[in-house]
């Protein structure tokens, strides 16, 4: 993008964003917004989170530094950014619960903490059931922005959704889709955290949105509800501690003492969303792209256990689970069926986990030992004898190693509230 343009006497600014926003909703957005691309307040707080560590292996994140919090770095000519937001909730999320369904639609948190409090079942994060939302966003936005380009004339503009480095959540919050939560992501009034977020950078200066005042208040549920603690104050997040780092984005060995507290969560976690009093204004997504694949909300630990390479890439296809390689997959199934063992005594989890052995690689052997480990004596009485591998903590943290579900977590601890007035106390750090 090169040279300077303004949405001038030319064009009526105000009919224009009326135009935007209903290109955005016949796309299946739910809200756009446009911010400014001067982000250096947020420069700080990036850098302290970086020189924290708290990025773990992601060295992307720091390989990128401030280009983050600099659009016009990223895409030099940038004035504006326009951030849109797409509800994923799928549309038959919860089910089996929709008997019991109100109209609130807070059926389908009930049937979340129903599969986490089952350890045979396979918990995999709500956004990722369905196609890949890169696929789904990106092609979205670029009509927008094509949209936006046959109005005005000849548009700069580069299309972003979790793929390059841009602060995505700044971004949302500056042109007022959302605050920042306590657990660092998104928070919309009307609309809970279930949500993904696009940008377009253009290179055109359009009016930018105000912002939406936060409204966490003094509830800190989600801090509460964190199985392994990666929320280590409020607004702030140790990815190295986080389920969805570790199952998504960690390559290495899972830390021995952050396994228990994974549970059944193969994919991602939500449990700081599911508590959060605000999903339950999470509004189901219009698209079928979003719906459940291949029952990923109904799955069990054996049934994916038996999967190949082959299956694994199969069932995966389309979908952001494949990114992770069946090395992951196997290693977070693994764990998962560790947890399970202990929890249920099930017979068949320790002979179907010693079965894997001869053909597993290092990284996998590890899990199935740790995991075999876990079982009963009498669930391994006809598996044969084996040497334990040893692998040492690499987050030294104490952790709980039985957690109850999300919403046990926070309410337990007494401290789950409705969502009230800003909390003067914590605010984001500069």
């Amino acid at each position: 993008m090169d040279g300077e343009k303004q949405v001038g006497h030319r064009i009526d600014a105000q009919a224009l964003w009326r135009q935007l926003q209903g290109w955005a909703r016949e796309l299946g957005f739910s809200q756009i917004g446009v911010a400014s691309p001067d982000l250096s307040s947020a420069e700080p707080g990036l850098l302290a989170w970086l020189d924290a560590g708290f990025h773990g292996g992601m060295g992307y994140m720091a390989a990128h530094g401030l280009r983050r919090a600099r659009p016009a770095e990223l895409v030099p000519g940038t004035l504006s950014v326009i951030s849109a937001r797409m509800d994923y909730l799928p549309r038959d999320l919860g089910a089996a619960a929709r008997g019991a369904d109100d109209g609130s639609g807070v059926d389908w948190i009930a049937a979340e903490a129903a599969a986490q409090a089952d350890p045979q079942r396979a918990v995999i994060s709500i956004y990722a059931r369905g196609r890949d939302y890169h696929k789904v966003l990106r092609r979205r936005l670029q009509t927008l922005a094509e949209r936006l380009a046959a109005a005005v004339g000849p548009l700069g503009h580069r299309v972003f959704t979790d793929s390059a480095p841009v602060l995505e959540v700044e971004i949302a919050a500056r042109a007022g889709l959302a605050w920042r939560g306590k657990h660092t992501l998104a928070l919309a009034r009307e609309g809970g955290s279930m949500f993904f977020i696009g940008e377009v950078y253009v290179d055109i200066a359009l009016p930018p949105t105000a912002p939406v005042q936060a409204h966490c208040g003094s509830c800190s549920a989600c801090i509460a509800a964190c199985p392994t603690r990666a929320i280590v104050a409020p607004y702030r997040l140790d990815a190295r501690r986080c389920i969805s780092y570790l199952t998504i984005e960690h390559e290495g060995p899972i830390p021995v003492e952050l396994r228990a507290p994974m549970g059944n969560r193969i994919y991602g976690c939500d449990d700081c969303q599911l508590c959060c009093p605000w999903n339950k204004y999470a509004r189901r997504s219009a698209l079928p792209d979003f719906d459940v694949r291949e029952r990923f909300d109904a799955v069990t630990l054996l049934e994916l256990w038996r999967w190949d390479e082959a299956e694994f890439l199969r069932r995966t296809e389309g979908s952001a689970i494949r990114r992770i390689g069946i090395a992951r997959w196997r290693r977070n199934l693994a764990v998962a069926l560790g947890n399970a063992a202990r929890a249920s005594g099930d017979a068949r989890i320790a002979p179907a986990l010693a079965a894997a052995l001869p053909a597993a690689d290092g990284l996998l052997r590890e899990h199935i030992e740790w995991a075999l480990a876990q079982a009963p004596a009498q669930a391994c009485a006809q598996v044969p004898a084996r040497v334990p591998a040893q692998v040492p903590a690499q987050v030294p943290t104490q952790v709980p190693t039985q957690v109850p579900t999300a919403c046990q977590a926070a309410s337990q601890s007494g401290i789950e509230a409705m969502p009230s007035s800003v909390d003067s106390e914590t605010r984001p750090a500069a």
